[in-house]
């Protein structure tokens, strides 16, 4: 089982990147290795860096495919939407471009499949059926107060809202996330969501 890669991209594609590994010098002389991963992975990088993807290698009777994470804590994610019946790597690696794994978990503790139903290639049926399989496996959020019922319900109004604006669901979560705690209030933090897209 492949469960690192680590070289330096040759090309960057719709949902995957082309990564050169065992190369050296001057003179590639490495394979090129396509490796799948999520859109914000994707947009973070340019040709010619070099990169770490912590990976997990789909074995099927007529491909071998390969998906890619920045850090353990997404690959953990893809995996366990992996154990969910229904939901293949296609649908994993759409949620892990649209959410991040602190929202996806919000989402799951929170019992709120309609945030993951935003997800393209996700229905409101495999929503339900992946919150009520994983919210018991999954582990409050770093940096969450454990009694973040209401902050989450706030937030989740700001991110429709947001999402009513016109902005994407991976934009209103990065804006929310970066919300100082301090904040409360729909009001105050949508102003303060807004105001960050405006920098």
């Amino acid at each position: 089982m492949i469960r690192l890669v680590r070289g330096n991209i040759l090309s960057i594609g719709k949902d995957y990147l082309v990564i050169e590994i065992g190369g050296g010098g001057a003179i590639p002389s490495g394979i090129g290795v396509k490796v799948h991963a999520p859109a914000p992975t994707l947009a973070q990088h340019a040709v010619d860096s070099s990169i770490l993807l912590h990976t997990y290698l789909q074995v099927r009777e007529d491909a071998l495919t390969l998906f890619g994470f920045e850090s353990e804590d997404e690959l953990e994610m893809f995996e366990l939407l992996l154990g969910v019946s229904g939901v293949g790597p296609k649908v994993a690696l759409s949620t892990l471009s649209t959410m991040t794994p602190d929202a996806l978990r919000m989402a799951l503790i929170n019992e709120e499949p309609g945030l993951i139903a935003r997800v393209p290639g996700i229905g409101k049926r495999t929503a339900e059926k992946i919150v009520l399989e994983l919210k018991d496996k999954v582990r409050q959020p770093l940096g969450m107060l454990p009694a973040l019922g209401n902050a989450s319900n706030v937030d989740s109004e700001v991110i429709e809202a947001l999402i009513a604006l016109g902005y994407s669901v991976v934009e209103a979560q990065r804006a929310v996330q970066g919300l100082p705690k301090e904040a409360v209030g729909v009001e105050e933090r949508l102003r303060l969501a807004l105001s960050r897209f405006d920098r």
